[in-house]
């Protein structure tokens, strides 16, 4: 008698049935735990960024002139920007801070006349666009929030 191995078609429909539910359910969980770790990632490039600004204030006494391309000027030296993207040569304006593919954009985006408070946004580009913490913010006396996020999200589930 012959002896015939192999898997039967119905053995193989099974098998692919079992992956393609296995898929449906890892993959969306994997891009989940990816967005955090690129939201964390952004979260510690804007800790990063307030620490850089707090010891520009004490050699200062201001935040003024830590703005790049894109800002305005509200203070400090006429002709340079207060607000906007930071420069290369105070911080990095883009998270991850040490290259990669750009998944927030760090700005600066308020400024009081006296140049003695901030607000820090990092804004989701690429591949983070569409992420439900919308964009992170972060102020001078440490306050963190968040702007355009989903309905039912809350700082605490985005500032992990």
């Amino acid at each position: 008698m012959l002896s015939v191995r192999g898997f039967t078609l119905i053995e193989l429909m099974i098998v692919v049935a079992i992956v393609g539910i296995l898929a449906a359910i890892a993959f969306p969980s994997y891009q989940e735990q990816v967005r955090k770790s690129r939201r964390a990632d952004a979260t510690g490039a804007l800790l990063g960024f307030s620490g850089i600004l707090e010891r520009r204030y004490t050699v200062n006494g201001n935040y003024c002139d830590a703005g790049g391309t894109g800002g305005s000027n509200t203070c400090g030296v006429s002709g340079t920007n207060d607000t906007g993207s930071p420069p290369s040569t105070v911080y990095s304006s883009t998270s991850p801070v040490d290259g990669g593919t750009a998944a927030y954009n760090l700005t600066i985006n308020a400024m009081n006349a006296a140049g003695t408070t901030y607000t820090l946004y990092a804004v989701p580009t690429g591949p983070q666009t569409g992420d439900k913490c919308g964009t992170l913010t972060l102020a001078q006396d440490g306050t963190r929030g968040i702007t355009g996020q989903s309905t039912g999200i809350t700082v605490n589930d985005c500032w992990k």
